[in-house]
């Protein structure tokens, strides 16, 4: 056990580039919280967000608790591997972060509201780094299909950095990209602190909030 945490808080260093493979490394099942699929069909006009900001076991917890979120799931994406696993990830020869896959209904829950969990929830100011957890696969990343969704997180992450210079923190080094493939993690780490609510977390905000209520629209 306590190698493992030491691997998942400090990455080894990087590694020669991983291949990966042609075919996915586990086939989605159910939510383990709430026993929907984890993979598509969504229901008629649900929505997708996928973020990375630090290690996915507590970041996944962050937004299935949240009401309006349809299904979360955690894996990979942002790098140039087909299909890693876990530890090649951790590797740093993979170029993915880890993520989460948020689906959510935008008729119950704005775009903005979960950007504002995702931004409070982490430290967006440290670059390849969460904490302890020390890699490029820990970085802050929001991938978003839409240019419009994508104007939306700039304009947070503007406004967000803003209240994070006036207590001390440095510039935000969060990322934004479009439509991304997202790579399923082994079904150990789906929904990890469900299963395991005693495992390791390592996130932590900055205790600055973020001003989007300006930004949340009205709910169709």
């Amino acid at each position: 056990m306590f190698g493992f945490l030491s691997f998942r808080k400090k990455s080894r260093g990087r590694c020669d580039w991983v291949p990966g493979r042609s075919e996915p490394i586990m086939e989605p099942g159910k939510h383990h919280v709430s026993g929907r699929d984890l993979s598509p069909p969504w229901p008629a006009g649900y929505r997708t967000l996928i973020v990375g900001l630090g290690c996915f076991w507590g970041a996944e917890r962050l937004f299935w608790q949240m009401p309006g979120v349809w299904v979360t799931a955690v894996g990979f994406a942002g790098g140039s591997t087909p299909n890693p696993t876990y530890y090649e990830v951790c590797s740093e020869g993979t170029g993915h972060a880890e993520v989460v896959l948020i689906v959510y209904d935008p008729k119950q829950i704005h775009l903005s509201e979960l950007l504002k969990t995702f931004l409070e929830g982490h430290d967006p100011t440290q670059g390849m780094r969460q904490g302890n957890d020390i890699g490029t696969q820990y970085r802050s990343c929001i991938y978003l299909a839409e240019p419009v969704d994508r104007e939306l997180a700039k304009q947070m992450l503007d406004d967000y950095e803003a209240q994070l210079g006036k207590a001390g923190f440095g510039p935000i080094t969060t990322t934004i990209g479009g439509d991304v493939r997202f790579y399923y993690a082994e079904e150990e780490h789906q929904q990890y602190l469900a299963k395991k609510p005693w495992g390791y977390c390592g996130l932590g905000g900055t205790g600055v909030s973020c001003p989007a209520g300006s930004l949340v629209q009205a709910k169709a």
